[in-house]
């Protein structure tokens, strides 16, 4: 198969990384507009999407050229194969196609994911999508007539016609892939699941972010409040551990009136999933789903025991915070807590961006340029508004720029998400500027490393400058979070979407207590329930329903390698000569060769267990040099 961009889908396949929450800060001056209509937000708070388009009327112009483009496919196709020429005039086409396609699907859902409830997004997107069902009927003809050319006639063409190089690792992947292609009468049908395939994301996506009514939740103060999205991500994180149960207890139990629905949309979304890989001739799920990007299975088998193997590290952490926070009991809701009570700390944006603008100095003069256009030319939303969706994410146009969306309150977390967000967006400006737009787009097993690079970064500026033991303790206890939610919990998720995936395979069906059962067992098990460490209470099982990346087919396993090899490339950026140049080239190679490939020449192989060997014992490290920190605070009777 044609790499994604090739085919024109990569619009709808932008990076969204759901690692921050939303909350409000009023420790400092930082505005909030999270009741307020997305046109009271000030421009200068978001990001510019006149730079994809001045004008909606742009937008419909360009639309109208995309169908035109799309009609001439018909054309093209015509012996496309019987010379070098007519195969780049289609490539060709078909790639000017693609960046159209992406420019205008990116105006509109970036848009859209700033104000949900404006239905003109929704419709906007709604036509973009016709007109991709439509154009994937028209190109299923590529894969079948490339796979009858003979080797020696490719290998003459690419020799001839220098136009077919940006095409040629695409094309080799299509022939390694020839046993998974389908004739193209097969594949116009299976092209049609275009038109509903989102259809289980979107109606779980309206259900997480619109549908489903906040509770009331009483404070330790006595006030109650509306749970919605934006206070329980606030009051789950709150220092009161009273006020962490009441949210995290209120919410869920009020969710799981809605279990059944979700439980539903995840077998119709498992079972489309077994569709394509058994109607391509795969043995299951994930085999399909990893073959295209060519990484062994191994690699997930392999992720899952090591994070098993190491759950006595992860579960040393919790006991260690558990400690720090006082508590006879730690409970599940109680890992959202700090674990330095005393530390009350805020950062206005202006702070955040100078900090992350230093601590990313080691990566060069350029890579600090191009983050000063980010934070100076509204690259960035910033804020929260009303109907903005929840979390963060990194999204790129090919030909005009990355861009990010935040919502930024001030707390550190959110200083580390402004790190994560821009190592997306670096990677996305440096294989953009270095790639056609052929191979430009990076598969999502590399989409993760450049984020938790930066956040690696951070941690060890802060802790460089920082005097205070108190706030090293914080910056630490922070990390070792993220590392919580980014290597264990995400492979929690991946050996909960595995085991959804066999038992549909098995011809199963999903249900809401089958469901309830197997995340409640996993969750116990990685957060020591059985042994002591935590106590993770019933309420908790239905908590799958509120994971949307278990729409996106075996993408949550790819945080977690992400991180363990982003933590050997920072250790091989300021250990080995050139490394940082390496690494640098690494985000230049975007989607030009196999990901696994291309970590290798960066220093990193992921087929063996060194990466996360050396992760964990790097995590080890840091666990101890806590204790360290916690032992001379207690000496001190600051603790």
């Amino acid at each position: 198969m044609f790499r994604s961009r090739q085919l024109m889908f990569a619009a709808l396949l932008a990076l969204v990384v759901l690692l921050s929450t939303v909350a409000v800060a009023a420790e400092k001056d930082i505005p909030d507009f999270s009741m307020k209509p997305r046109s009271e937000v000030p421009a200068q708070y978001t990001w510019r999407v006149e730079d994809i388009y001045p004008t909606y009327e742009d937008w419909q112009k360009d639309k109208d050229a995309l169908v035109a483009l799309v009609a001439k496919i018909d054309e093209k196709r015509v012996g496309w194969t019987e010379s070098a020429q007519k195969m780049a005039d289609l490539l060709e086409l078909g790639d000017a196609i693609g960046q159209k396609a992406e420019r205008l699907y990116q105006y509109a859902a970036l848009q859209s994911d700033v104000d949900l409830g404006n239905s003109k997004y929704q419709i906007m997107k709604g036509e973009l999508q016709s007109i991709f069902v439509q154009l994937g009927v028209k190109l299923a003809f590529q894969q079948e007539d490339l796979l009858k050319m003979k080797d020696e006639t490719l290998a003459a063409y690419f020799k001839e016609e220098p136009r077919l190089a940006p095409f040629r690792f695409g094309i080799e992947q299509t022939i390694r892939l020839r046993a998974h292609v389908l004739p193209e009468d097969q594949q116009k049908i299976t092209s049609m699941i275009g038109l509903f395939a989102g259809a289980p994301a979107k109606a779980a996506n309206m259900l997480n972010d619109v549908d489903i009514p906040a509770p009331e939740v009483k404070l330790a103060d006595g006030s109650t409040v509306k749970l919605n999205n934006a206070a329980y991500y606030r009051y789950r994180s709150s220092k009161e551990p009273s006020e962490r149960s009441a949210a995290m207890r209120t919410y869920w139990q009020n969710r799981k009136q809605y279990e059944n629905t979700f439980a539903a949309l995840f077998d119709g979304e498992m079972k489309q999933h077994l569709f394509t890989a058994k109607s391509t001739n795969y043995g299951d799920c994930l085999e399909a789903r990893l073959d295209g990007d060519g990484i062994d299975t191994l690699v997930y088998s392999q992720l899952v025991k090591s994070v098993n193997d190491n759950l006595d590290i992860f579960q040393r952490y919790l006991r260690l915070k558990g400690q720090l926070q006082g508590l006879d009991t730690m409970r599940y809701e109680d890992i959202y807590g700090s674990a330095v009570k005393s530390v009350d700390k805020t950062y206005t944006w202006d702070e955040a961006r100078a900090l992350v603008l230093e601590a990313l100095k080691p990566l060069g003069k350029e890579y600090g340029t191009v983050l000063r256009q980010a934070f100076d030319g509204r690259w960035i939303d910033i804020y929260s508004n009303k109907g903005k969706q929840m979390g963060a994410y990194s999204g790129g146009v090919y030909g005009v720029h990355p861009f990010v969306k935040l919502n930024f309150n001030g707390q550190y977390n959110e200083v580390s998400t402004i790190a994560h967000e821009l190592g997306h967006s670096l990677h996305t400006y440096y294989a953009n500027k270095t790639q056609p737009h052929s191979n430009a787009g990076y598969p999502t097993f590399l989409a993760e490393i450049a984020s938790t690079f930066n956040e690696t970064l951070l941690l060890r500026h802060m802790l460089k400058i920082e005097k205070d033991d108190l706030f090293k303790l914080y910056l630490l206890d922070s990390y070792l979070d993220q590392v919580r939610g980014t290597i264990y919990r995400q492979t929690l998720f991946a050996e909960f979407e595995l085991a959804m995936h066999r038992r549909v395979e098995a011809g199963g069906t999903l249900t809401a207590d089958w469901l309830d059962a197997k995340y409640l067992e996993l969750t116990r098990k990685y957060y020591g329930h059985a042994s002591g460490v935590l106590r993770v209470d019933d309420y908790i099982q239905n908590e799958w329903s509120g994971i949307p990346h278990f729409f996106r087919n075996f993408y949550v396993f790819q945080y977690s390698t992400g991180m363990i090899a982003s933590m050997a490339l920072v250790e091989n950026a300021f250990e080995d000569k050139g490394g940082v140049e390496r690494y640098i080239d690494l985000l230049k190679a975007g989607g030009s060769d196999y990901p696994l490939t291309i970590l290798k020449k960066a220093g990193v192989d992921m087929m063996t267990p060194v990466p996360a060997q050396a992760a964990f014992k790097n995590i080890d490290n840091l666990i101890t040099e806590m204790e360290t920190i916690v032992a001379r605070l207690k000496a001190q009777n600051r603790l």
